[in-house]
Parts: C-alpha cells; sequence; structure tokens
C-alpha cells in the first residue's frame, strides 16, 4: 500500500536554516546535562515521569554509549513494547535518533539509541571508521543489550533505521527475527551513495575513488596516517552551493542548528573499501516482517526508499508512506513532519508490537 500524508498545517514552508532563528526548534547540547539537541528534550530524570539513561555495555571487545528511554510511569515489574532507533551517517543518539527515541517513549515505549561502534562516544579506533558490517553489527548488539533491560518485552521488539541507519536496519532485519517489525524515516543507501554519488552523479569516478581507497588502506597498513574523507569546515557561500538540498540541509543541521561535538561527517577513507561493493538492498526479500518506510514527498533522497520499499519482496505488510513537502532532513527537527512521522509510527507500532 502506498499512502500520502497531507494536512494544511504542512503547506507552510520551513527551512532548516531558520532553526537558527528559532531555539524552540532545537536545543543547546552545552545546556542539556544529557548534551541533547532537540527541542523538548528530557532535562532531567523525575521518578514518574519520562526518563532518560545513559549506559554503555561491551559489544565485540568495544564499549557502546547509549541512551535508554523508559516512558511516563514506568515500571521495571511490567512489560514494555520495545524499539531500537539506529542514528544518520554522521549523527549520534543525542540528535534525531534521541528525538524519535524520546516521542516513542512518550507513546509507552521503551527505547534505545546508541552511538555507532566507532563514531560518537561509542570505543573504536582509529575512530570513523564506517563500514556497513559495524553498523549492522550495532543493531544486533542493541538488540543483545536492550532485551535484558528491566521491563523489556521480548517478543515486541521493533527497529526504527533514521537516514543510514535505515540503511543499515534493512540488512540487520534480513536476518535478525528478534525484530517483529521495521520502520525507516527518510532511508539513506550508503553503499548506493559511497558507489554512485548522490542521485548517481560519481558514475565516472568509481575506480578513481577505489584507488584513493585502496591506497590509504595501504598506508594505515604500512603503520602511516590515517586518511579521512567527509572533512567539513565551509562558509555559509560554500554550503549554500551544494548542489543538492539534503547536503544543504544536513550542513545547517549537523554544523549549525543541532551541532554536537560528538557528531561528524568524516569516516576513514579506507572504509570506502567495504562501503562501495555493499548495498542495502541486496537480499532485501529476506525480511519478511511488517516494514514501515517514511520519508518527504520533497526529499531528493526518496529515490532510495521507493526503489528499497519495490525490492521488498518478501513481505506482504508493507508500506511507503510519504510527508507531504517534507525535505529529508526537515524530517529530523521540524515539528509538523516529526509528528506527522511519529504519529504514522505509532500507528505502525501500535499494529505490529
Amino acid at each position: 500500500m502506498h499512502r500520502t500524508f497531507s494536512a494544511t498545517l504542512l503547506a507552510l514552508a520551513v527551512s532548516v536554516a531558520s532553526a537558527s532563528s528559532n531555539p524552540a526548534m532545537a536545543a543547546d547540547y552545552r545546556a542539556n546535562p544529557f548534551t541533547l539537541t532537540y527541542a523538548g528534550a528530557v532535562e532531567e530524570n523525575v521518578p514518574g515521569q519520562l526518563n532518560v539513561h545513559p549506559v554503555t555495555y561491551t559489544l565485540n571487545g568495544l564499549h557502546i554509549a547509549a541512551n535508554v528511554y523508559t516512558p511516563a510511569g514506568y515500571d521495571p515489574g511490567k512489560t514494555y513494547p520495545t524499539v531500537v532507533v539506529a542514528h544518520p551517517n554522521g549523527g549520534v543518539k543525542e540528535q534525531v535518533a534521541g528525538l524519535y527515541a524520546q516521542r516513542l517513549a512518550e507513546r509507552g515505549y521503551i527505547t534505545i539509541a546508541m552511538d555507532a561502534a566507532y563514531q560518537g562516544s561509542s570505543g573504536g579506533a582509529p575512530g570513523g571508521v564506517d563500514r556497513p558490517s559495524y553498523r549492522i553489527e550495532d543493531i544486533h548488539g542493541a538488540a543483545d543489550f536492550i532485551t535484558q533491560y528491566p521491563g523489556v518485552d521480548v517478543t515486541r521488539l521493533g527497529l526504527l533505521g533514521i537516514c543510514g541507519g535505515g540503511g543499515y536496519a534493512l540488512a540487520a532485519a534480513q536476518t535478525d527475527q528478534r525484530f517483529k517489525t521495521i520502520a525507516t524515516v527518510s532511508m539513506f543507501n550508503s553503499g548506493r551513495v559511497r558507489r554512485n554519488g548522490f542521485a548517481d552523479s560519481q558514475l565516472d569516478s568509481i575506480h578513481d575513488r577505489l584507488r584513493l581507497a585502496s591506497e590509504a588502506r595501504a598506508q594505515e597498513a604500512a603503520g602511516g596516517s590515517v586518511v579521512y574523507s567527509g572533512d567539513a569546515d565551509m562558509t555559509d557561500a560554500q554550503i549554500a552551493a551544494l548542489p543538492f538540498e539534503m547536503y544543504r540541509q544536513g550542513y545547517e543541521y549537523y554544523w549549525k542548528t543541532h551541532a554536537h561535538p560528538g557528531s561528524t561527517f568524516r569516516y576513514t577513507t579506507s572504509s570506502l573499501l567495504d562501503l562501495m561493493r555493499w548495498d542495502a538492498t541486496d537480499q532485501i526479500e529476506l525480511i519478511d516482517q511488517p516494514l514501515l518506510m517514511i520519508a518527504g514527498s520533497k526529499a531528493d533522497s526518496l529515490y532510495m526508499t521507493e526503489e528499497a520499499f519495490a525490492k521488498a519482496t518478501g513481505t506482504q505488510d508493507k508500506e511507503l508512506f510519504q510527508i507531504d513537502g517534507a525535505t529529508h532532513i526537515e524530517t529530523y527537527w521540524v515539528p509538523q513532519y516529526v509528528d506527522a512521522a511519529i504519529g504514522k509510527l505509532g500507528e505502525f507500532y501500535g499494529r505490529t508490537l
């Protein structure tokens, strides 16, 4: 089924840049004890109310930093449906992953948002390694941890992936049957984009970039310095000149309005050896659980969600839900669009968990 969300309130055009002049749309991480960057974030834990619990656990010898959100009235002696939330590329748990985790906790779910290994506050050296197998393992590891958490109903475990986390969520759910239902928001197919470029704009340079990645790995193996891609120190004019809206708005979100010291676009160039041979839609037909894919109707990344949705032939319970008027990054923070996504997620998880 394919449905488009529309509402007269969403006719209001909102730009990410406007968040700089409207602090209600974001929060300064330095003023929040949990360093959360989103508007309306938990500022203190109060008994009986929605609380956030910073936790750490070990995954393959690395410490993983995560936040567990528990709903108002949480009683560890009871059981609750639970959702694992995977963050975007370059993101951390304190940004949009935390926002969606908190909003779902407001609806009665236990949720966990974790920093990927080698990223954010999680362990792993060198920092910034971005290999699909690691990101997929992060999701399996979060399930390992949260299913041992007091109050979690292991028979009602859901998965939510946002942006790059959405592509990795699709991959993790192909084999991890602990996840009874899967949803994505603004899914980003990291392998396809690293290989072909955004909107297939770099098809003529694939082997040049593979050569650079191979040289970077050889340099690391020889004990040399680590080479990085995606470093960002751009002027407003340079940001405005970027060819894709997702990237223009992404720089505003990650470097200005919702900035966090753990968040960076930087990744090791050698990671491309793994990224460029991977694709989020490989074996996607293995998914037989209910699947909801959410994206903005004006997102220039929409083609990735549409392609994955069409290839997900293993489940008959699937829906592509477009938020009318939203771009990719606007689903991270614009109140009307987040409300639309959360409303749909609440309906979906309420039915499938």
